[in-house]
């Protein structure tokens, strides 16, 4: 029997974004140099809220792109159902940039070392941070950590994340602990 336990909703979440947000800005300053990817599916969800928010503190336009790390997968060939890829829109080069990688959930790594490769396609970034709105402790299989966390979940194999988000369709912001 798969049980679910609500882990993050609205109003708190809106409030772990507007502490993310002032993180980043206590180490970006103005953002000058600073762009935000967020990696899909789901990542790009998170960025562009962290991104409105951002843009609402600052008084300015925060470069936001998507990105599509599918076909950088170690496990692009080996699956017996092909993934679908998702678009990449990148409208910036990141090229002595310092990017903002941004994901939802981040669990075993691998999307994240597969979204460095997929970004070498865009230029050489000055620096790279990862952003992550659930940080999946003890499932780690890459030695990947985030710079910066919304919450941190102790979690068994067996369990997952699911996160609903309202640009989805779903009736409310919400994040589920499933197993």
């Amino acid at each position: 029997m798969n049980q679910q336990r609500l882990i993050l909703s609205s109003p708190l979440l809106e409030i772990v974004i507007s502490r993310l947000c002032q993180e980043l800005i206590e180490n970006h300053q103005s953002f000058d140099n600073t762009v935000i990817l967020g990696m899909q599916p789901r990542g790009i969800y998170f960025a562009e809220r962290v991104s409105r928010e951002l843009s609402r503190l600052l008084g300015k336009t925060i470069q936001v792109g998507r990105l599509d790390a599918t076909f950088y997968r170690d496990d692009f060939r080996r699956r017996d159902s092909p993934l679908r890829p998702n678009t990449t829109q990148v409208p910036f080069l990141i090229e002595n940039k310092n990017v903002i990688l941004i994901d939802d959930v981040l669990a075993t790594g691998r999307m994240v070392r597969a979204a460095l490769d997929a970004m070498t396609a865009f230029g050489r970034p000055r620096k790279v941070e990862l952003l992550v709105l659930i940080d999946r402790r003890y499932n780690r299989d890459l030695p990947i950590k985030p710079d910066y966390t919304g919450m941190r979940v102790n979690t068994l194999e067996s369990q997952r994340v699911l996160v609903e988000w309202t640009e989805q369709g779903s009736e409310a912001d919400r994040i589920w602990l499933i197993g």
